[in-house]
């Protein structure tokens, strides 16, 4: 079997392995560096000879995360960071010239960690049970990614905002350049992503840029509401412009500063604005260029007309954050309250304290760290995935929902069905050494796991998750909202959300 393809910019070699053929650190534009250091991605220069891709590229700069953390959950195979980040890379059955669906996959992190290398999303299994090619990617992070200075430092021009989304849709363009190369359709395209990346796709749904890049949209905990208004974006970047001192006194000193000290201030900026922001200072905007305006209201006027859209979330969504919230092993109802009064005026804090005092899917008052949870994951995830679907449902009747329900027997108390727990279902991955005691070895999650790969690839195949292990999984309406629940047992349930949407449904 071949391991050499030829993309645009020259040929590649790649790796054999058991399940495929594998690409790794393929770059899709020049490295963002030096003069090119908060410009929108510039084109690949050709190269002569055959360029070794058997390794990942380096990840994206990201502060804040130890780099175990990073290397074994988070980020890459490796804790190589990098400005020279702009890679990715493919698994692929064969380069044989067919036409398979491909399958691009766009990590989360919270626009300030991550990698398209992370163990999580090896895509072989994936690429080999659905005989699809299979691509993940890395994009820039932080203040590098989505820094907005639209009226600092005059520069307006020079310094695009949204570099995070620019870089993606780059890439998407690669692919659409590129993707018969190695086996793949470049017209029957499907995104998939996990909160961030499932963000970033919401975006693209209303970036008017990225249109036709994409037939299919997978948004695993993550919608379209994570976008920063102009007002918002301008006080996070004269923040950070300001913690950086004279490396932000000018467009040339922030061109020239040293990776830490952007490094820095982006840790201090996230730190001092996670109150108000909710933790992502730094992460789309409305920039009236790229994005000239709120993906929801695009999404409303149909951007998204012809795609179709698969969105859902984890039952248990913030279980995964209270693991680190120290504070709120102690929480009490008069804490409870404080917290509900700092994200939500004051009427309306008052009135969550009490819509959230009964335990989701339980008849019994909860303790206020279950309340806190339940209102959180509603808040952050859940409500803004149930805005999506009402809103593309409008304009496609390709419109799914699903919740992932499935937890692990012995860890259900402390962390359920919590964010990001489906990936490795989704690509296989429970079934690697270091995840097989924890998730594969667990009654029933191997085969929901097969279950979850049908429904993605029957979904980048046709448009339809349905399929012959799953039941039959109705489109989405805002009447019944009916969603496949995926758990030990698949069934569909109406009332998809119906926590978030009974609170958050009538504007407070």
């Amino acid at each position: 079997m071949s391991e050499i393809a030829s993309t645009r910019a020259g040929r590649i070699k790649g790796k054999l392995s058991r399940h495929g053929l594998v690409f790794r650190g393929i770059p899709y534009a020049q490295p963002p560096i030096g003069p090119l250091r908060l410009r929108a991605a510039a084109p690949l220069k050709p190269w002569t000879g055959i360029r070794d891709a058997t390794r990942f590229g380096a990840s994206a700069p990201q502060a804040g995360v130890e780099n175990w953390l990073v290397r074994r959950f988070i980020g890459s195979v490796s804790a190589r960071q990098s400005e020279d980040c702009l890679y990715l890379n493919i698994w692929t059955p064969a380069l044989d010239g067919r036409r398979r669906p491909v399958m691009v996959f766009i990590h989360g992190g919270a626009f300030l960690m991550g990698s398209g290398s992370t163990l999580l999303y090896d895509g072989s299994r994936l690429s080999k049970r659905g005989d699809v090619v299979v691509v993940t990617l890395n994009y820039r992070l932080g203040a590098l990614g989505s820094l907005d200075l639209h009226g600092l430092l005059g520069g307006a021009n020079s310094t695009p905002a949204n570099l995070c989304l620019r870089d993606q849709i780059a890439a998407l363009e690669w692919v659409r350049a590129n993707s018969e190369a190695f086996g793949g359709d470049p017209e029957q395209v499907t995104v998939f992503g996990e909160s961030a990346g499932a963000m970033s796709i919401g975006t693209l749904l209303g970036t008017p840029a990225a249109r036709g890049l994409f037939r299919r949209a997978i948004l695993e905990s993550g919608a379209a509401s994570n976008v920063s208004t102009p007002e918002q974006a301008r006080r996070v970047a004269e923040l950070y412009l300001k913690l950086l001192g004279p490396h932000g006194e000018s467009l040339e000193a922030l061109r020239a500063a040293p990776l830490r000290e952007l490094l820095r201030a982006q840790r201090e900026t996230t730190f001092q604005l996670a109150l108000p922001l909710g933790g992502l200072a730094f992460q789309p905007c409305v920039d009236g260029d790229l994005l000239p305006e709120s993906p929801l209201v695009a999404l409303g006027r149909g951007s998204a007309e012809g795609v179709s859209i698969l969105a859902g979330t984890n039952k248990d969504e913030w279980k995964l954050f209270m693991l680190g919230d120290l504070r709120a092993r102690r929480m009490d109802e008069a804490a409870l309250r404080r917290r509900f009064a700092r994200v939500l005026p004051e009427p309306v804090a008052e009135r969550a304290y009490d819509a959230y005092r009964i335990a989701p899917h339980a008849r019994r008052e909860a303790d206020p760290r279950e309340r806190w949870s339940a209102f959180q994951g509603d808040r952050v995830f859940h409500w803004p995935a149930a805005r999506l679907l009402e809103l593309a449902s409008r304009h496609s009747r390709e419109t799914f929902a699903y919740r992932f329900s499935w937890s692990p027997p012995l860890l259900e108390r402390q962390i359920g069905a919590c964010h990001g727990i489906e990936l490795p279902f989704v690509f296989g991955t429970i079934l690697e050494p270091w995840l097989r005691p924890w998730l594969g070895a667990m009654p029933g999650a191997r085969k929901l796991s097969h279950r979850m790969q049908e429904a993605w690839l029957a979904f980048a195949r046709t448009g339809q998750p349905g399929h012959a292990g799953i039941p039959f999984w109705p489109t989405y309406d805002t009447e019944t909202r009916h969603a496949m629940t995926l758990a030990r047992h698949c069934e569909v349930v109406p009332g998809y959300a119906d926590s978030a949407v009974r609170f958050f449904g009538d504007d407070h």
